[in-house]
């Protein structure tokens, strides 16, 4: 509140009580006890009244005119620096507006300078301004190509140096995965025995039982060795035909000529459950089980079957598990790699019986089964003989050179020499009146077991000769071949 009007409203409030103190006093009756003196003095007290209040009125005035003179000067002073920044701000604007003005004549006068030049340029270079700026463009353009390309090309040097080094990883990873403590037998089986006397029962009197035992089953047998029976023979059925039949003759006690060919008789008929547990081991040795049973016997004849020297058996176990091993690593379908990997040499157990190769061969066989079209086509293509249509093909034909060209993993020359002794024996069967043949002492002797009914012993002595000569025409063999005749008669007869 002003302190002009404070002061005026207090002297007012003085004054008016004063007064009306006084009209009160007026209206008083004296008693009669007062005196004139003592009636007085009310008047006296309301005068001091009065002038109290005028000068608390004066003194609230003097300072209300002090307050207000301090306040106006404090205005002024306020509204002079206020005058003064209001002028420093129109002079800056002032400028600004100047600035802005000369900033623009200047722009007007280098886009004068600008449209000049590009005049003047144009009539030099005789283009117009849009053939520069396209020749420009090009330029940059094929700068830019050449820098676009530099970075590609680092970019996929880089790319190819991390897939090179990653790729090398997965594989190293799988051969390891691949790893198998399994031996393969190429031509010998060797059977262990705690009796050196046992020796002298499987030789026989004057070494029948011996040569009943290597006419039966095909291989020669060899006891020089201290504690140990070896057989030999190219073919591995063969070899564990005799040596199952052994191991039971060897148990039974009972070794004679008749006795050898029972026990020989009874193994070979019940080989075909050995050949399908040895199936069912290799399927189950990859996670694989409920495989229909004649692809488990079919498997089962991998254990004595060679590929260029390297056991199929082997080979096929090592393969699935480097497949598998690569198909987790890259995400494909590792059960469809794992039954390509695990048929993809099915056929060769077929051949060379069946004409085609181990490849047509083997998806035919396995089309009987309704497979999945892509594990099909994982065996189809294995060799390369279609392109392939899956990462799942490229897997197993990778896993299959790995196996397959490992150092030390293939021989041809034991896939040849287990051929040619193979081509012997089919030229000894192919005459008529030939049960069975043998190939033994690495293919320099050929025995060739005759039906007596047919071949009687003056066609024996000949038929001796003309396998010889068939063979000399043709197969290719080093050194000699000896063609042994055998020829047996029996007589049989039963009590009732």
């Amino acid at each position: 509140m002003d302190p002009i009007i404070i002061a005026a409203t207090s002297l007012v409030v003085g004054v008016v009580a004063a007064l009306a103190y006084q009209n009160y006093l007026k209206k008083k009756i004296p008693s009669e006890k007062e005196t004139p003196k003592e009636a007085k003095e009310p008047d006296s007290r309301a005068r001091e009244i009065i002038l109290e209040a005028k000068d608390e009125a004066f003194r609230i005035k003097r300072e209300a005119e002090e307050e207000v003179r301090k306040i106006r000067a404090e205005t002024l002073s306020l509204e002079s620096k206020l005058a003064t920044k209001e002028e420093n701000i129109d002079k800056k604007l002032a400028d600004i507006d100047k600035k802005e003005s000369l900033l623009e004549t200047k722009e007007q006068e280098l886009e004068k300078n600008r449209n000049d030049l590009v005049t003047k340029l144009e009539k030099v270079a005789a283009i117009t301004r849009d053939e520069a700026k396209k020749l420009i463009l090009e330029a940059t353009e094929s700068h830019l190509k050449e820098e676009v390309a530099r970075k590609i090309r680092e970019a996929n040097d880089q790319v190819r140096k991390e897939a090179d080094q990653r790729a090398k990883q997965i594989l190293v990873d799988a051969m390891r995965h691949g790893a198998t403590d399994y031996v393969a037998e190429y031509t010998t089986t060797s059977i262990k025995m705690t009796d050196e006397d046992m020796k002298g029962r499987i030789i026989g009197k004057e070494g029948r039982n011996i040569k009943a035992l290597e006419a039966t089953t095909g291989v020669d047998i060899d006891l020089d060795e201290p504690g140990l029976i070896r057989l030999s023979s190219f073919d591995g059925e063969r070899r564990e035909v005799a040596k199952v039949a052994l191991e039971r003759l060897m148990v039974d006690g009972r070794i004679q000529p008749a006795r050898i060919e029972e026990i020989v008789d009874r193994v070979q008929k019940e080989f075909e459950k050995i050949r399908r547990e040895e199936g069912e081991k290799l399927a189950s040795e990859v996670g694989i089980h409920n495989l229909p049973l004649e692809i488990l016997d079919s498997l089962g004849r991998f254990k004595w079957r060679f590929s260029y020297g390297q056991n199929l058996w082997l080979h096929t176990l090592e393969e699935t598990k480097i497949g598998m091993a690569v198909a987790r690593e890259l995400g494909a379908d590792v059960n469809t790699v794992r039954l390509g990997c695990l048929l993809h040499d099915i056929g060769k157990v077929f051949t060379p019986e069946q004409e085609g190769t181990h490849v047509q061969v083997g998806v035919d066989f396995l089309k009987k089964f309704n497979f999945d079209p892509k594990v099909l086509a994982c065996v189809e293509e294995h060799h390369e003989d279609k392109p392939f249509s899956s990462v799942e093909s490229s897997i197993v034909w990778i896993s299959d050179a790995i196996s397959g060209s490992r150092p030390g993993a293939r021989h041809e020359s034991v896939e040849d020499y287990i051929r040619r002794l193979k081509d012997i024996e089919n030229v000894a069967t192919s005459f008529q009146g030939v049960e069975k043949s043998f190939a033994i002492s690495a293919g320099r002797e050929v025995r060739v077991i005759v039906i007596p009914e047919q071949i009687d012993d003056a066609t024996a002595t000949k038929l001796a000769h003309d396998v010889a000569e068939k063979i000399e025409k043709s197969v290719t063999y080093p050194g000699q071949v000896k063609v042994m005749v055998i020829r047996e008669t029996r007589a049989e007869a039963i009590a009732k």
